[in-house]
């Protein structure tokens, strides 16, 4: 680790930073119900010297530095609904569990906060701090984003940073990224197909809601097979299905939910669309109907290539340049994507905790455990590349 005023500070507030992260993390709240969390932040956030305000449904923002350029800085506060299995002595008691690594990005931002804070007089623009609720609905930063997190200030740049354990480049002081396509998208079709009971002695007086399930789901897989070049990723699972009351009865109705990921704007319009018309035209080659529905989604994120390698060689400039890596798209879905398609953004993967150092649990397991030396690393970075990308921007 390179010598950094920013890292070094944070170094010497570690122990309130791993102190909230600890009291975050045994609150363990989930989705937009964060009362804890929030007064939390709110808190902390007075006690640095803040103003924070409300955005939406449980959101907070505030910011620091004033006129010039305008660079977010974001972190998400919410948890999982699972039991936590760590052992740890401040482990969730609630049955909700921090496996994503929130609560490091909520403590890291708030460390930051605090860092910026004391250098607010040297700071060429302003950083705006975004505490998201309900990442893990992906919906937190849709619903901030129409309550104005983006304006007054408008942001010309946003940073995001998540924790990494267990993959590739998770050792602690390891910063990776990808440029553009970064996420892949989510969304959730529910699939209901509507036939006829009958009874199985007479399966000619009904439709069987199962069988056209069937054929549907064969169906959905020609799309992946047949219509997706074979140099391109996506993803159509049908994750669930339900249907049918007894063994020997002809469902009238069944249930299929299904998962699509893909990594463009246009390849996911294409994907919802022959979604429906598959289903539709299945269920009515077997006498059926189908109703397709789009019950909640997330567009890819797509990072902008020359923010992304402007804050990576800040990271450099802090880390040294062999801690920073450039990855590959990840399979996974970022509610920071809807911040991501309307300003300039970077989204950071942070070394908490690698295999070999014994993490062998990732995200979303719940025994998967942080390395806590890595919080002042992500204070630092969030504080450090905002202030040089403001420095970088002035004028």
């Amino acid at each position: 680790m390179r010598e950094n005023p920013y890292y070094q500070r944070a170094l010497e507030i570690q122990d309130e930073i791993v102190s909230n992260r600890r009291k975050v993390h045994g609150f363990a709240e989930l989705g937009f119900d964060l009362p804890q969390t929030v007064a939390l932040v709110m808190e902390q956030l007075r006690s640095y010297g803040y103003e924070p305000q409300l955005v939406g449904k449980a959101g907070v923002t505030c910011t620091v530095g004033k006129g010039g350029k305008v660079i977010l800085i974001r972190g998400d506060m919410d948890a999982l609904p699972m039991q936590e299995e760590t052992g740890l002595p401040f482990a969730a008691q609630n049955g909700h569990c921090h496996s994503c690594g929130h609560d490091c990005h909520t403590a890291m931002l708030l460390g930051a906060a605090k860092l910026l804070k004391e250098k607010e007089d040297t700071l060429k623009g302003t950083v705006k701090f975004m505490f998201q609720p309900a990442e893990e609905l992906l919906g937190g930063a849709k619903d901030m984003i129409e309550n104005g997190i983006l304006e007054n200030p408008k942001v010309d740049a946003a940073l995001g940073l998540h924790i990494s354990v267990g993959r590739d480049y998770s050792e602690v002081g390891n910063v990776s990224y990808a440029r553009g396509p970064a996420n892949f998208s989510g969304d959730m079709i529910r699939i209901t197909i509507l036939g006829q009971d009958a009874h199985g002695s007479r399966p000619d007086k009904g439709v069987d809601a199962i069988n056209i399930a069937a054929h549907t789901v064969i169906a959905l897989q020609e799309i992946l097979a047949r219509e997706i070049p074979c140099t391109e990723h996506s993803v159509l699972l049908v994750g669930k299905i339900e249907g049918g009351t007894s063994c020997n009865t002809e469902a009238g109705k069944a249930v299929l939910e299904c998962s699509v990921r893909t990594t463009d704007h246009e390849k996911r319009d294409f994907l919802k669309r022959r979604v429906k018309e598959i289903a539709e035209g299945t269920a009515l080659t077997f006498r059926g109907k189908a109703v397709v529905e789009y019950v909640y989604g997330m567009p890819p994120m797509v990072t902008d290539e020359a923010l992304c390698d402007e804050i990576g060689s800040y990271c450099a400039e802090m880390l040294s340049p062999e801690k920073v890596h450039v990855m590959p798209t990840s399979n996974g879905t970022e509610d920071f994507s809807a911040v991501a398609e309307r300003v300039p953004a970077t989204f950071l993967m942070l070394g908490a905790g690698g295999v070999e150092q014994g993490h062998i649990y990732s995200s979303h397991h719940p025994k998967m455990m942080v390395d806590e030396n890595a919080l002042p690393i992500g204070a630092a970075l969030y504080a450090y590349a905002a202030s040089r990308y403001l420095e970088n921007h002035e004028g």
